[in-house]
């Protein structure tokens, strides 16, 4: 497996100045297992052409979160053929065996496979590749929390290395409601004690939401300032991903 594009693991966090009238919320004794503040991110690392026998690929690390994603195509299709001028996009999710510290549980995961299609279908020019199927394989070879968030970033990154016209690329990060706290980027042990969670996915550089997933209860002040830590953290992961697709590109030319 050898790759291009790759940089050192980047923050994505967001800006703290933003968020300093809820500071009396996070005065108290409780440390985030990895040592990060509520509202700080797990380093990212990005690179590209990671699968040599794939149109493009990513791989992504964010702390224990290790996801390595495969697209296919353009190609010919027999269900394409009923979309008539538009292109198909197939999407598969799925863990290794050794993925969780349960082993053995390795399987296509039917709900993130769902979610990571509607996350990407908005951002993908459909019409440029007419009767033709993109595929994404997402593999996550390490599940240390935030997986989803981490699939679709990796996914949309892949999608631009095998060069799929898409309108802008596609980020996603998400949040935690712990008691009365808020946590971006939950790691494992954060999400299996959660009282709720938020995930946004969004295109950046247009300011559009492709995607918005939220369970237990939330208030709608905890919700505004849940989407607006995302969507800083999302603004500014982006600007990594850009970064890995730039010197990906300077590589090549060498």
């Amino acid at each position: 497996m050898t790759g291009t594009g790759g940089t050192a693991p980047a923050t994505y966090s967001p800006s703290p100045t933003t968020h300093k009238n809820k500071a009396s919320l996070f005065q108290q004794d409780w440390v985030r297992p990895d040592g990060r503040g509520f509202h700080q991110c797990r380093p990212a690392f990005f690179r590209t052409g990671a699968v040599n026998a794939a149109s493009g690929s990513a791989y992504a690390e964010f702390g224990n979160t290790k996801v390595i994603v495969s697209v296919f195509g353009p190609r010919e299709s027999k269900k394409a053929m009923m979309y008539s001028d538009i292109g198909r996009l197939n999407c598969n999710v799925s863990y290794t065996t050794f993925a969780s510290p349960v082993r053995g549980q390795g399987s296509d995961h039917k709900e993130y496979t769902a979610m990571l299609h509607k996350a990407l279908e908005g951002a993908i020019i459909l019409e440029s590749f007419p009767k033709t199927t993109v595929d994404v394989f997402a593999l996550v070879l390490e599940s240390g929390g935030s997986d989803l968030p981490v699939v679709i970033s990796c996914a949309s990154l892949a999608l631009a290395d095998a060069g799929i016209m898409m309108y802008d690329l596609v980020a996603s990060v998400s949040v935690s409601c712990l008691s009365k706290n808020l946590v971006i980027d939950p790691v494992f042990e954060e999400e299996n004690s959660q009282d709720g969670s938020l995930m946004i996915t969004c295109m950046p550089s247009r300011y559009e939401i492709t995607q918005l997933t939220v369970t237990g209860e939330w208030s709608t002040p905890k919700i505004n300032e849940g989407m607006q830590l995302c969507l800083d953290a999302c603004a500014k992961l982006a600007k990594i991903m850009r970064s890995c697709l730039k010197e990906a590109a300077s590589d090549s030319q060498e």
